[in-house]
């Protein structure tokens, strides 16, 4: 771990101050905002966050779950995991984003970790997370070492010839399937992007992992207001049963109307360079009746254009099966 300067800031506008004009101050310098810690501190401590500055958020007092006049729920970046996880109104409405955090890490680190921080999670490519590996998300041009290393528990959607590293987080890909927004306070200003959005694949430059720019902090999150006749599944497919990350998820929003479904919406995990959202599978789904062979025909959709690597091409079918399963889950009727 490198020296670094650290400072508390009191408000938000403070936050954002404070790190985009250490970004401007300074040429090369790297800011953090730090809330749990859980991920960053493990980075800098492997020498893959380098920051120059840390700025401590936590008394911005975002820590607030909280539903909104026209229904929608806002849901602070300080909130922290085991918080959201347990809320009443999440529990009851958004039930899927419950069952992924729970999935998600130990107690231990829910109590730390935040909604933001979840957010920005970085991937666990063992490649990324040892600095004298070649990286192009760490350092850009150097290669990807998992091209034609381990790379089991790598990404086949969303990868590109510079990077196949997969987003590890549960919570996002259950954000996905409620097609939440993110609320950022910038330099510029406040700006509300849809998650969709709000990830990058990797492409040519895979260091860029999302649309955040210098000094920008995420304040909020933002959920559409609960449909209130859906049934939500959050399935995760692992190879232990606690504390570990997904070789293949699904989070299933789902409605059904005289034996068909009339809504859905699909969104995978631990197979994609981002939280896999597949447009394609909704959209087969849409007036399919309840059975096996449109479940399946889903899936098959959604994996379309799957590039498994030497190691993971387990993850084609292992995902078929898991999105056929949480659809069934989340289709079945008392």
């Amino acid at each position: 771990m490198e020296m670094f300067q650290f400072t508390k800031a009191a408000d938000v506008a403070a936050a954002v101050q404070a790190a985009s004009r250490a970004g401007t101050a300074q040429q090369g310098a790297q800011v953090r905002f730090i809330a749990g810690g859980t991920t960053l501190l493990d980075l800098m401590k492997l020498n893959v966050e380098r920051p120059t500055q840390v700025v401590d958020i936590n008394r911005l007092g975002l820590d607030k779950v909280e539903r909104l006049p026209d229904g929608r729920l806002k849901i602070g970046a300080l909130v922290r995991n085991s918080d959201l996880a347990h809320d009443a109104m999440v529990t009851a409405d958004y039930a899927v984003l419950s069952q992924a955090l729970l999935s998600g890490a130990s107690a231990q680190l829910r109590n730390m970790a935040t909604t933001g921080g979840n957010l920005l999670q970085r991937t666990r490519c063992l490649y990324f997370r040892n600095d004298a590996m070649a990286c192009n998300k760490r350092e850009p041009g150097s290669g990807c070492s998992a091209i034609a290393g381990d790379n089991r528990s790598l990404a086949i959607l969303g990868t590109s010839k510079d990077c196949i590293a997969t987003n590890p987080s549960d919570m996002n890909v259950a954000l996905t399937a409620l097609e939440a927004v993110i609320q950022i306070q910038g330099v510029k200003g406040e700006r509300m992007v849809p998650i969709g959005s709000f990830f990058l694949v990797p492409g040519s430059t895979p260091q860029k992992e999302n649309v955040l720019e210098p000094g920008d902090l995420i304040t909020a999150v933002i959920l559409p207001a609960p449909r209130k006749g859906s049934k939500q599944v959050y399935l995760k497919l692992r190879d232990r049963a606690s504390y570990e990350f997904a070789l293949a998820s699904a989070a299933i929003v789902a409605e059904v109307t005289g034996g068909k479904i009339s809504f859905v919406r699909v969104a995978m995990g631990g197979v994609g360079t981002k939280p896999w959202r597949s447009l394609e599978a909704e959209k087969a789904l849409h007036g399919a009746p309840l059975d096996a062979k449109s479940f399946r025909h889903a899936a098959e959709v959604a994996l379309h254009g799957a590039q498994p690597q030497s190691q993971n091409g387990f993850k084609v079918e292992l995902a078929k099966r898991c999105v056929v399963h949480a659809l069934t889950m989340a289709t079945k009727t008392a």
